[in-house]
C-alpha cells in the first residue's frame, strides 16, 4: 500500500467515525464522554481514582460499532493490515482528547469531580443542571437548588457576607470578597472547585464559624474555643435603681487569654473579655489591713471620668491581709490532670507538668499532693503523697501522656473521693483541675457538674481550675466550676503565667482570708443621677442576696487585690444619658452635710464560719483628694478599665481610644518589678496593629 491509499483511507476513516459520532444515540455518547472523563481523571486532570485508563478507549470502541441507519461501521467493513489498526488506535485517541478537552471546557465540575450534565453557560441548560456549588469562606457545599432558587437567594448571602469581617478580632482583609456568593452562570472555569479543592463541611452556625478556615491555625483554634456571652452592663437612674449589689471576683483567666490572642497578632473575640478580671490581673499598692480579724481594707477615689467629659470614675481598691510564710495553713491538694488526646501539644499536657513542678516549690515539706488523671476512663496515678518526698511526686508527672477521649466528670469524681480520704479540717482541701476544657465524654450536663462541686464545697472542698492551649477550651464551664468550687480561674498561656499564678500568687489562689465578700453601693440621688459598674456583669446578684449568707459569692485569697469601678454621672452635669422624664417629680432628697456621694458596704465570712460580717464607710467629696501613689495605681486600672472596654464594646467609650489608653497606662506605671505592667503598654501597641489590619 502506497502514501495516497494510505492517507486515503485515513481520510475515509475520520469521515465515517464523525459521522458515527453524531448519529449515535445520545445515551451511548454520554456514556462515551464519561468514560473519556474517567481516562481525564486518570491523568491527573479530575479524580484520579474513578476507572482504569483503558476504559475509556474501550467505550470509544463499543460507540464506533454502533450501527448507522445507512452503512455498517468502518471496523466491519474493513480489514486493515496491523499497522493500519495501530494508526486508528492512535488516532482515534487524540480526537477523543479533543472532544473531550472542547466539552469538559464548557461543563463545570459537580462535588464529585465530574462534568455536570448541562452547559451552565447555556440558557437551555437550567432545566438539566443536577448540581451546583456555594462556596463559604474557604469551603464548598453541594446544593439541590436551582438557579432561580439561588438568584432568589443571592442578595440575602451578599448582604450577610460582610458580618464574616465585622466578628471582633477577624479584620482580615478579602474575607468578604468570595463568601457565601452562589456559582453564577458567567463564572470562569477558574472559579470552579474539583473535588480534591473541597473540605468536607457540616453546616456552618454562621459565617464567621463557615469563614474559621480563613485564618492562620491559631486564629482557627480560637474560633472553636467557647466563651458565654453576656450582656454588657448599662446606664441605671438613681432615682429609679438607687442600690447596685455585685460579688467579689479574683480570677484572672480572660486577661491572659487576651494577652495570647493579642501576641498572635489578632483581637480577642469579644465574649473572651472580662473587664473585671483585666483589672484584676495587676498588683495594685492599696491599703492593706493590719490584722486578719478584718481581713481587708477598702479604698475608694473619685476621679474624671477621662472617656466621657462632664462624667466621673467611682473606684474601690480592696487589699486583703498578706499571710506570713509560717502562718501558712497546711494543704491537702489533689492534683486532677487531663491527659486526653485533646492535651497532646506543648502548651498543653508539657505545660502542666511544668507548671504543677512549680506549684511544689510554694508548697511545706508536710503538706500532700495526690495525683488523678482522666482520659477516656479516670484513673489513680499518685496516692495521696507528702511533698517532702517531691522526686516521687515528679516522677509520676513525668510519666503522664496525652491520649484518649475526656472523662472530665468520671475524674472529678475520682478527685473528690480522695480528698475526701485525706481531708483534714485545719488545714486547705482542694482539688487543681488543670484542663483545655474539652469535657466530652461521661457525664456532661452543666447543671449537674455545677450541683456536684458545690455540695462538695459544703463539705469543706474547693475547687480551682487551671485551662490550658487553644481549640478545645471551654472557657465558660470552667468559669462555672471555680466559682461554685470557690476558687480561682486562670488562664496559662506561658511557663511565666504559671509562676505568676502559682508561685509569686500561690497564696492569693489557694488559701482564702475571707469567704462570700459582696460589695453594696447606694448612690445619693441629690449628688448622683446615673451610674454603671464598669464590667462584673457574670457577678452581678440581687439586692436582697447581699444579706442573704446562703448565697454564694467570690472568695479573697491571701494578699489579694480587688478593684472595681462605677461610672457616675453628677446630679448637675449636662452629661446626663437619660432623657429628662416629662411627668417625673423633681427630687426633694437633701445630701447629707458632709457631701455624701453613695454609701459603700462590704460583707463577708471568715474561713470556716457560716455568718457574715459587715464593712461600711461614705464616699465623699473629700475623697476626690488622694495621696500622689495611690493616684498613680488608679489611674493604671483605669487605663486598664477603658483599654478592656474597647476590645469588648466600645459604646460607652466613645472617642477615646488606644492612644488615650496608651498615654494613661505609660503615664502610671510606677514600680513594676515583674514587668506585668510594661506587657500591658505593648499589649496596646499590639492590639493598635491587630485593629489596623
Amino acid at each position: 500500500m502506497n502514501d495516497e491509499q494510505l492517507k486515503e483511507l485515513f481520510a475515509r476513516a475520520k469521515q465515517e467515525r464523525a459521522e458515527q459520532a453524531e448519529q449515535a444515540k445520545p445515551e451511548a455518547k454520554q456514556r462515551a464522554i464519561d468514560a473519556a472523563m474517567a481516562e481525564f481523571s486518570a491523568a491527573g486532570c479530575a479524580d484520579k481514582k474513578d476507572s482504569k485508563p483503558s476504559q475509556a478507549l474501550f467505550a470509544w470502541l463499543r460507540l464506533s460499532r454502533a450501527k448507522s441507519s445507512t452503512e455498517d461501521s468502518f471496523m466491519n467493513r474493513y480489514f486493515l493490515p496491523g499497522i493500519v489498526g495501530g494508526a486508528a488506535t492512535v488516532f482515534s485517541l487524540l480526537f477523543i482528547v479533543v472532544l473531550v478537552d472542547f466539552d469538559v471546557s464548557q461543563r463545570p465540575l459537580s462535588n464529585d469531580g465530574e462534568a455536570l450534565v448541562a452547559d451552565i453557560n447555556s440558557p437551555e441548560a437550567e432545566p438539566r443542571l443536577e448540581e451546583e456549588l456555594i462556596v463559604t469562606g474557604f469551603r464548598a457545599e453541594p446544593s439541590k437548588q436551582t438557579y432561580a432558587e439561588s438568584a432568589a437567594a443571592a442578595p440575602a448571602l451578599a448582604e450577610a457576607a460582610p458580618a464574616v469581617a465585622q466578628v471582633p478580632g477577624h479584620e482580615a482583609p478579602g474575607v468578604d470578597s468570595i463568601a457565601s456568593k452562589p456559582v453564577s452562570k458567567s463564572m470562569s472555569r477558574s472559579m470552579l472547585l474539583s473535588k480534591q479543592q473541597i473540605a468536607p463541611a457540616a453546616p456552618a452556625a454562621n459565617y464567621a464559624q463557615a469563614s474559621s478556615d480563613l485564618l492562620p491555625p491559631a486564629r482557627q483554634q480560637a474560633f472553636r474555643d467557647q466563651f458565654e456571652h453576656a450582656e454588657l452592663s448599662g446606664i441605671k437612674l438613681v432615682k429609679n435603681e438607687p442600690v447596685s449589689t455585685f460579688s467579689i471576683d479574683v480570677d484572672t483567666a480572660s486577661y491572659s487569654y487576651v494577652r495570647r490572642t493579642l501576641n498572635e497578632g489578632h483581637l480577642p473575640p469579644a465574649d473572651s473579655v472580662r473587664i473585671e478580671e483585666m483589672l484584676n490581673y495587676f498588683d495594685y499598692n492599696y491599703p492593706a489591713p493590719t490584722n486578719a480579724k478584718q481581713p481587708f481594707k477598702a479604698s475608694t477615689w473619685l476621679s474624671a471620668s477621662p472617656w466621657n467629659k462632664g462624667k466621673k470614675l467611682l473606684h474601690i481598691g480592696i487589699k486583703a491581709y498578706e499571710l506570713e510564710g509560717q502562718a501558712q495553713p497546711k494543704s491537702k491538694l489533689v492534683f486532677l490532670l487531663d491527659v486526653s488526646g485533646s492535651m497532646n501539644s506543648p502548651d498543653k499536657l508539657p505545660l502542666v507538668k511544668q507548671s504543677m513542678n512549680l506549684l511544689l516549690s510554694k508548697l511545706h515539706d508536710d503538706d500532700s499532693v495526690a495525683i488523678v488523671v482522666y482520659a477516656g476512663a479516670a484513673g489513680t496515678v499518685l496516692e495521696p503523697t507528702k511533698v517532702k518526698d517531691k522526686q516521687k511526686i515528679l516522677s509520676a508527672l513525668n510519666r503522664l501522656e496525652a491520649g484518649g477521649s475526656t472523662a472530665g466528670a468520671e475524674g472529678i469524681e475520682l478527685a473528690y473521693q480522695l480528698a475526701e480520704a485525706q481531708f483534714d479540717k485545719d488545714a486547705v482541701n482542694r482539688i487543681i483541675l488543670a484542663t483545655d476544657g474539652d469535657f466530652n465524654v461521661g457525664i456532661r450536663d452543666r447543671e449537674t457538674l455545677k450541683n456536684f462541686v458545690e455540695r462538695k464545697r459544703a463539705k469543706g472542698i474547693f475547687l480551682s481550675v487551671l485551662g490550658f492551649g487553644r481549640g478545645n477550651y471551654n472557657d465558660h464551664l470552667m468559669q462555672e466550676l471555680a466559682q461554685n468550687g470557690n476558687g480561682v480561674a486562670a488562664y496559662i498561656d506561658t511557663l511565666s503565667e504559671a509562676q505568676k499564678v502559682l508561685v509569686e500568687e500561690a497564696h492569693a489562689s489557694l488559701f482564702p482570708v475571707a469567704n462570700d465578700v459582696k460589695i453594696q453601693l447606694e448612690f445619693n440621688p441629690a449628688q448622683v443621677s446615673e451610674y454603671r459598674l464598669v464590667g462584673y456583669e457574670t457577678r452581678a446578684l440581687r439586692n436582697e442576696d447581699f444579706n442573704n449568707d446562703k448565697v454564694d459569692a467570690g472568695d479573697i485569697g491571701a494578699g489579694h487585690k480587688v478593684t472595681a469601678i462605677y461610672e457616675l454621672t453628677p446630679a448637675d452635669s449636662a452629661a446626663q444619658s437619660h432623657e429628662p422624664l416629662r411627668y417625673a417629680k423633681p427630687s426633694k432628697a437633701a445630701a447629707p452635710a458632709d457631701g455624701e456621694w453613695a454609701f459603700v458596704k462590704i460583707r463577708y465570712k471568715l474561713p470556716g464560719e457560716t455568718q457574715s460580717k459587715l464593712i461600711e464607710q461614705p464616699v465623699t467629696k473629700a475623697q476626690q483628694q488622694v495621696p500622689a501613689e495611690l493616684k498613680q495605681e488608679f489611674e493604671f486600672a483605669t487605663a486598664v478599665a477603658g483599654f478592656a472596654q474597647l476590645l469588648k464594646d466600645e459604646r460607652y467609650v466613645h472617642s477615646w481610644g488606644f492612644d488615650e489608653a496608651l498615654e494613661l497606662a505609660k503615664a502610671n506605671r510606677g514600680e513594676d518589678d515583674f514587668g506585668y505592667r510594661s506587657e500591658f503598654v505593648q499589649l496596646i501597641r499590639k492590639a493598635q496593629v491587630a485593629k489596623a489590619m
